[in-house]
C-alpha cells in the first residue's frame, strides 16, 4: 500500500491478492490519442483497430474485477475518437462488452458524466465540440458496496423552503373538486394538513401532492409504490427534504497541465468526489494507470490507502515526488 508500482497493468495486477481493493478509479489511454512510452509494445491504445483496443482494456478489467472486494466499485473513464469523421462510441463498446461478458453479476451502477467547463476550442464547421466525458461506476454485487451519497459534494447548502400557505389552500380545492369518494376526500385532507404541519415544523423543506383524476400518474403510469398508492387511496404525498438531488453529472474545468509534464490529467476535484462517493477513509484505492498520480494524490489527501501503477517510469517518478 501506499507505493507507485512501474510496470505493466495486467502483470502488476495479477500479483495482487484477490478481492483486497476497495475502490479502482482509473483512466486507460485513449485509442490513438496520445503516446506515453517511446517504443514500449505493451503500452495500451496504440493498437491498429479498436477491436484490439477493446481486448487489452478488457485483460485489464477482468483482474480489476478480481482484486476489487465484494464491497467494492470500480470507476474507468475512457475517451472517444473520431475516425474519418465518425464518432467510434469506444466508450459505450466498453461498457456493454464488459456487462455482457461477466453477466449477470456485474452490475452497471451509474455512467457518471464530465461536463468540462473549459473544452479545447476547435473550429469545426458541421460538429460541435466534444465536452463531456463517461465514468463508468461498475460493481461486482448490486447490494454489497460501500455508497456514501451524502459525501459526494457534501458543501451543497440545503434548500430553503418555499411553500406557501396558498399551496395548501390550492391542493384542498383540487382535492375538493376531484372524483374522490367523500372517504378519500377526507383522508386527503387529513394528509394534507399533516404534510403542511410538517413544513412550519421545519421537518420537509417542500411537497407535492398528486390526485387521482386531477394529476397524471408517476413515470407514465407504469406500475410503481406511488401510482399504487393513487390507485389505492386516491392521492400520494411526495415530501422534499432540502437536500439538492445527487445527479450524474459533474462539471469541473479539464485540470491545468502547466507544472505537471503529463498530457492528460484528471482534474482533482472530479476525482475527490469519486473518492468520497465510492469509499471510506483507511481504504485502498488503486488506480492500474495512475499517470501523473491524480487519483493516488486525492486519496492520501482524504486519508485513503493508494497503490498507483503505470508503465512508464518517468510518470513514475513523478508521481512520487508528487506525493511527496
Amino acid at each position: 500500500m501506499n507505493k507507485i508500482i512501474c510496470g505493466d497493468a495486467v502483470t502488476e495486477l495479477k500479483k495482487l491478492e484477490k478481492e483486497s481493493v476497495d475502490l479502482i478509479l482509473t483512466s486507460p489511454p485513449y485509442w490513438e490519442q496520445r503516446k506515453y512510452t517511446k517504443d514500449d509494445s505493451r503500452e495500451i491504445g496504440k493498437e491498429k483497430n479498436i477491436v484490439d483496443y477493446l481486448n487489452s482494456l478488457e485483460m485489464v478489467f477482468d483482474e480489476c474485477l478480481r482484486v476489487c472486494k465484494r464491497t467494492g466499485s470500480i470507476v474507468f473513464n475512457i475517451g472517444d475518437k473520431y475516425v474519418k469523421g465518425d464518432l467510434q462510441l469506444i466508450p459505450y463498446r466498453f461498457a456493454i462488452r464488459m456487462k455482457d461478458r461477466h453477466a449477470p453479476a456485474l452490475k452497471l451502477i451509474n455512467d457518471i458524466t464530465w461536463v468540462k467547463s473549459n473544452p479545447t476550442p476547435r473550429q469545426y464547421k458541421k460538429r460541435l465540440i466534444s465536452a463531456t466525458e463517461p465514468f463508468f461506476h461498475f460493481v461486482k454485487y448490486e447490494h454489497m458496496f460501500y455508497y456514501n451519497q451524502e459525501a459526494f459534494f457534501e458543501e451543497d447548502k440545503p434548500a430553503k423552503s418555499k411553500v406557501t400557505p396558498k399551496k395548501g389552500e390550492g391542493y384542498a380545492t383540487k382535492i375538493q373538486n376531484s372524483d374522490l369518494t367523500p372517504k378519500e376526500k377526507l383522508n386527503a385532507l387529513i394528509a394534507l394538513t399533516k404534510t403542511v404541519q410538517e413544513v412550519r415544523d421545519g421537518k420537509i423543506t417542500d411537497f407535492r401532492m398528486k390526485i387521482r383524476g386531477i394529476h397524471k400518474k408517476a413515470f407514465g403510469g407504469q406500475a410503481g409504490g406511488r401510482n399504487n398508492q393513487i390507485d389505492k387511496q386516491g392521492f400520494t404525498v411526495i415530501r422534499m427534504y432540502g437536500n439538492k438531488l445527487k445527479r450524474d453529472v459533474i462539471e469541473s474545468s479539464c485540470a491545468n497541465t502547466k507544472n505537471i509534464d503529463h498530457p492528460a490529467i484528471f482534474p482533482l476535484t472530479l476525482v475527490k468526489e469519486v473518492v468520497k462517493l465510492l469509499s471510506k477513509e483507511d481504504n485502498i484505492v488503486l488506480d492500474p494507470f495512475c499517470g501523473s498520480g491524480q487519483v493516488c494524490l486525492a486519496s492520501k489527501s482524504l486519508n485513503r490507502q493508494y497503490l498507483g501503477i503505470d508503465l512508464n517510469s518517468y510518470y513514475c517518478d513523478m508521481t512520487k515526488k508528487r506525493l511527496s
